[in-house]
């Protein structure tokens, strides 16, 4: 059986460092990655057939599956991992730094402001003056472009990488400025003045 074969071949690669035989034999789902039991060696790192095949059977049986639904493990030899921990940190650094670079367009500031402030699609296409849909859109890129994929972990992705301060939407409506004058030296806002209001001619008398 395929089982078998892949049993046979790890045990011959294991008989090469006699030095460190194995000493457990990991069995698990190929589909679902999961580890659902684990056979100890023999004394010089064999994989005990029988006993192997008495509980692959017994787990076949109970969940319903075949002995080539499984694939057998074993744990790499503490010398085939030097050097594995510190590589994996620098690349995780690196890693951490690209995704604090990601960059986010105004809209996408906007939107993850609303977010963060806990409010939801419609309130947030409410305040911006968006439809629920484009607030969607947006959603679903700021999730894809922090790699996580619920609105509680782009808060917390967004809390690790604080944004800098909204700049104002474009487009904006602003006040009108308001003129000003100065005297002695301050500045002080024009005061608003009534329209003056024009006495009507007085029509001509005429004499007979």
């Amino acid at each position: 059986m395929k089982l078998i074969r892949r049993a046979v071949t790890t045990q011959t690669i294991n008989q090469r460092k006699a030095s460190r035989p194995t000493r457990l034999y990991l069995f698990y789902d190929q589909i679902s990655g999961t580890a659902h039991f684990h056979v100890e060696a023999g004394p010089e790192g064999e994989l005990p057939v029988d006993h192997a095949a008495g509980l692959l059977a017994m787990h076949c049986l109970v969940r319903g599956q075949s002995p080539s639904d499984y694939i057998v493990m074993v744990p790499a030899a503490p010398e085939s991992l030097n050097g594995l921990e510190e590589k994996a940190k620098l690349l995780l650094q690196a890693g951490h730094k690209v995704k604090s670079a990601v960059k986010l367009t105004r809209r996408e500031e906007e939107v993850l402001d609303g977010i963060l402030r806990s409010l939801a699609n419609k309130e947030i296409a409410s305040e911006l003056n968006l439809s629920e849909r484009t607030v969607k859109f947006h959603v679903s890129s700021l999730l894809a472009k922090n790699k996580v994929r619920s609105r509680m972990e782009l808060v917390r992705e967004a809390g690790r990488h604080p944004m800098q301060s909204l700049s104002p939407a474009v487009g904006a409506p602003t006040a009108p400025a308001q003129p000003s004058f100065t005297e002695n030296g301050e500045l002080f806002s024009s005061p608003i003045t009534p329209a003056k209001v024009l006495p009507l001619a007085s029509s001509p008398r005429w004499t007979a």
